[in-house]
C-alpha cells in the first residue's frame, strides 16, 4: 500500500467540485464589477483613471495574496487557507457595497484582492490529488470555472444593478457576491479534506518572495512567468476599460455590458474546459499557448475597428484565444516546479498575472483618456505577440533540458 500522503483524500470527488465553485465565486466577484464601472464613474463623479484603479488595486492586492497564501498553504495546508480567504472575501464584497466614495471603494478592492489570492492554493490542491495524466484536464476545469464566473459575474452585475438608485444600486450585485462567498466557505467546511499530510504541513518553507526567486532562476519557469505577465498586462488593459469603451462606442449600459460579457464567458468556459485539453493532447502545451495568444491578439485588433455585431464576435474570439493558453501554462509550470513547491510556484505565476493586472489597467486608463477609446484594445492586441514569443522561447529551453534540441 502506498503511503497515505501519496493517495488522494477519500472525498476528492466532492472536494474538486467545491474548489471549482470557489473559483466560480471568485470570478463572479471579480467580473460583477465590470459592468458597474461606468456606474461608479457617475455616482462618485470619478475620472476614467480613477475607475481603472478599481482594477489595478484589486490586482495589486491579489499579487500579495497569491504569494502569501500559496506559500502559507504549503506550510499549514490548503483547507484552512481556503476557509479564511472565502470568509474574508465575503466581508470585502459587503463592505464595497456600502463604500461612501471612490477612494474608499478602491481601498476595499485592494483588500478584497488580497483575500482573493487563493487560486494558487486551489491549483496546488488539484496538483496534490491528481495523477500526472489527469493534471492538465483538471487544471482546465479550473479555467472552465473562470469562464463560467466571467459569464455569471458581469451578467449578475448588469441585471442586479440599479443605476437609477444611486449608490444604493450597488447593493444587490455586491451583496449577492458576498453571500456566494459564504456558501463557498460552508462547502469547504463540509466537503474539503486536507490534501497534505501533517508532516508536510510542518516542513519549513522559505518566505513568499523566495518562490519568485526560484522561478526567475529557472530558465523555463522564468520565461513562462514572463509569458503570463506580458499576456495579462495586455489583456487586462482591454478588460479595465471595456465598460467605458462599450458606453462610448455603442452607448451600452450595465445590462448590455453584462450580457456581452456573459456571451464571452460561455466561450471562455468552453475553451478552457474542452478545447484547451484537446489541443494540448494533439499539439502540446507550448503550441497551444502560442496559438491562443496570437489568436487573441488578432481579434482584439479586429474588435477595435468593427461595427457592433462584428465587435461582439471578435471579442468572443479574443477571449477564447486568451483563455485557451492558460491551462497549458499552468500545467507546464506545475511540471517544472520543484517537488513540494507547486503551491508556491503556482502562486508566483498567479502573482505575475496579478502584477500585470496592475500595470495593464493603469496604462489603459491613461491612453483611453489621452488618445481615445480604441487605444487600449490596440495596445492589448499588439501585446500578445511578445507574449507568444516568450512562450516559444520557454518551449525551446524546455526542449534543450529534455534533450530534444
Amino acid at each position: 500500500m502506498p503511503p497515505r500522503s501519496d493517495r488522494p483524500p477519500p472525498d476528492v470527488r466532492l472536494a474538486v467540485p467545491v474548489l471549482l465553485f470557489i473559483v466560480l465565486v471568485s470570478l463572479i466577484g471579480f467580473g460583477i464589477v465590470i459592468p458597474l464601472l461606468p456606474f461608479y464613474a457617475t455616482v462618485f463623479d470619478a475620472a476614467p483613471w480613477q475607475v481603472t484603479l478599481l482594477f489595478a488595486t484589486f490586482s495589486a492586492g491579489q499579487f500579495g495574496g497569491e504569494l502569501f497564501f500559496g506559500r502559507l498553504s504549503d506550510r499549514i495546508g490548503r483547507r484552512p487557507v481556503l476557509l479564511l480567504t472565502m470568509l474574508a472575501s465575503a466581508g470585502s464584497y459587503a463592505a464595497l457595497a456600502f463604500a461612501p466614495n471612490i477612494w474608499v471603494a478602491i481601498l476595499i478592492r485592494c483588500i478584497g484582492g488580497f483575500f482573493s489570492g487563493n487560486i494558487s492554493t486551489i491549483q496546488a490542491y488539484i496538483v496534490d490529488v491528481s495523477p500526472h495524466e489527469r493534471l492538465a484536464g483538471r487544471l482546465g476545469l479550473i479555467g472552465g470555472a473562470f469562464g463560467v464566473g466571467f459569464t455569471l459575474g458581469p451578467w449578475l452585475g448588469g441585471v442586479l444593478a440599479h443605476p437609477e438608485a444611486g449608490a444604493a444600486g450597488f447593493y444587490p450585485p455586491l451583496l449577492t457576491a458576498s453571500a456566494l462567498s459564504v456558501v463557498a466557505a460552508v462547502g469547504v467546511l463540509a466537503f474539503v479534506r486536507e490534501s497534505r499530510s501533517k508532516e508536510q504541513h510542518l516542513t519549513g518553507r522559505p518566505g513568499p518572495l523566495a518562490a519568485i526567486c526560484v522561478a526567475l532562476g529557472d530558465p523555463v519557469l522564468r520565461r513562462l512567468l514572463a509569458t503570463t505577465f506580458t499576456g495579462f498586462a495586455s489583456f487586462s488593459a482591454f478588460w479595465a476599460v471595456f465598460g467605458l469603451w462599450g458606453a462610448v462606442r455603442f452607448d451600452w449600459g450595465p445590462k448590455e455590458i453584462g450580457t456581452v460579457m456573459g456571451v464571452t464567458g460561455v466561450a471562455a468556459a468552453l475553451s478552457q474546459s474542452f478545447l484547451s485539453g484537446m489541443l494540448v493532447r494533439r499539439a502540446g502545451e507550448v503550441p497551444t499557448i502560442i496559438i491562443g495568444l496570437l489568436f487573441a491578439g488578432a481579434f482584439l485588433l479586429v474588435q477595435a475597428f468593427s461595427p457592433m455585431w462584428l465587435a461582439i464576435v471578435a471579442m468572443t474570439a479574443a477571449v477564447t484565444g486568451h483563455t485557451l493558453s492558460q491551462p497549458a501554462t499552468s500545467a507546464l509550470i506545475s511540471h517544472a516546479a520543484p517537488a513540494g513547491r507547486q503551491g508556491a510556484i503556482l502562486g508566483a505565476n498567479n502573482a505575475a498575472g496579478s502584477a500585470a493586472r496592475v500595470l495593464g489597467p493603469v496604462i489603459a486608463g491613461v491612453i483611453f483618456s489621452s488618445i481615445g477609446p480604441n487605444a487600449p484594445l490596440i495596445f492589448a492586441g499588439l501585446g500578445m505577440a511578445p507574449a507568444a514569443w516568450l512562450a516559444w522561447r520557454a518551449g525551446r529551453q524546455l526542449a534543450i533540458r529534455q534533450g530534444r534540441a
